[in-house]
């Protein structure tokens, strides 16, 4: 078989989510494009990578322009060779009730959060498509299936990215094409975006408890590469969203409308001058982690089963063959001991008719 280089791409590699799946590829010693518009967050997450294994190149990029992302694409497989993989996870968001919004913030969130993954996907498919090989990861989220207060534009993107990928993947299948797409949709998670998202609340806003840590999604991302799934839900709140969104939407709206504000703001008040990241990245290395690491979980019980599904499918299906077979044996081995107990006995006890016969006087 073709020993091929795994070169990937990663959007909004410089923190958070992003900087955490660079980590796990790193571990399997890929060489990776980290594409983000700060540079300090880049620099760090290719020293990080390097450390584990991995080889990087930094390359600053705002994914709304697709002259930019195209630009990143060919500065990578210059360096690498050709793109295996690619990752769209950038995003942006801005926390705020729709009558606070102002038309500019929606429409930037739009170009980054969902027109990113549109340009990222175009030049992944440049090179992908001739080769006829290669995996293209759209990072989710719950909210591509219900959308929830305060983060109106975020929903709207997410749920843009769903149906162009939807849309992707019956095109690739009517081409019989071997370059494969995956969605993994993702749950509440402590990422930096927390601390530079644009607030127009009177509070500091906080990830939907239950709240995971940025390497419980990155593990899954790093597998999807490598494992042909059409989509993964990451956490147990993933599954439980989209589930009863499709089975009670109308009670969802009526619990999210009571409780979808206060469980997204902290009680700290905001402060009006902290910068975001909206217009411009923050200047610093900001980390994988945001501000709830003594909240969250590093590990679901949901993800190991979710991605390992192929063997405990393969481990039930052996037990239940194992129980069969020793149901058959048993149920075998007891219709053999009443065939020799019937054996040994007498004529009369096998046919009781023939012992009234017998004791009948003769006339």
């Amino acid at each position: 078989m073709e020993n091929i280089q795994e070169v990937v791409v990663i959007t909004g590699a410089s923190a958070g989510h992003g900087r955490a799946v660079a980590h796990g590829f790193a571990r399997r010693g890929a060489a990776i494009g980290l594409l983000a518009r700060g540079r300090d967050g880049l620099e760090a997450t290719k020293r990080e990578v390097e450390a584990r294994g991995g080889r990087a190149l930094v390359v600053p990029t705002d994914v709304s322009y697709a002259e930019q992302v195209e630009a990143a694409a060919c500065a990578v497989e210059a360096a690498f060779g050709p793109i295996t993989v690619w990752v769209n996870n950038a995003m942006t968001s801005v926390f705020s009730p729709i009558k606070k919004l102002r038309p500019e913030e929606v429409a930037r969130v739009t170009e980054v959060t969902y027109l990113g993954y549109v340009y990222g996907t175009m030049a992944a498919l440049k090179r992908m498509l001739p080769r006829d090989r290669g995996v293209i990861i759209q990072v989710g989220s719950a909210l591509a299936y219900r959308g929830i207060p305060l983060q109106a534009a975020y929903c709207g993107a997410k749920h843009a990215i769903q149906g162009f990928t939807e849309s992707l993947r019956t095109e690739l299948l009517h081409d019989k094409s071997r370059v494969r797409v995956t969605q993994v949709q993702m749950p509440a998670m402590n990422t930096t975006q927390f601390s530079w998202s644009k607030n127009n609340m009177r509070h500091n806003p906080q990830p939907v408890p239950p709240i995971y840590e940025p390497e419980v999604g990155a593990r899954a991302v790093v597998w999807a590469a490598s494992h042909d799934r059409r989509e993964i839900e990451v956490g147990a709140s993933t599954v439980s969203a989209i589930f009863a969104n499709k089975v009670v939407p109308g009670l969802l709206d009526h619990y999210l409308a009571r409780y979808g504000y206060t469980s997204q703001q902290t009680k700290v008040l905001a402060d009006p001058s902290r910068p975001d990241n909206l217009w411009e990245p923050v200047p610093g290395d900001h980390g994988i982690h945001g501000p709830f690491t003594n909240r969250s979980v590093r590990r679901s019980p949901q993800v190991w089963t979710t991605l390992h599904r192929g063997a405990l499918a393969t481990v039930a299906g052996l037990g239940l063959l194992a129980f069969g077979l020793s149901t058959a044996i048993a149920r075998s081995r007891h219709h053999k001991a009443r065939k020799r107990a019937a054996s040994i006995k007498g004529p009369q006890d096998r046919d009781p008719s023939r012992v009234r016969l017998m004791e009948r006087p003769a006339v």
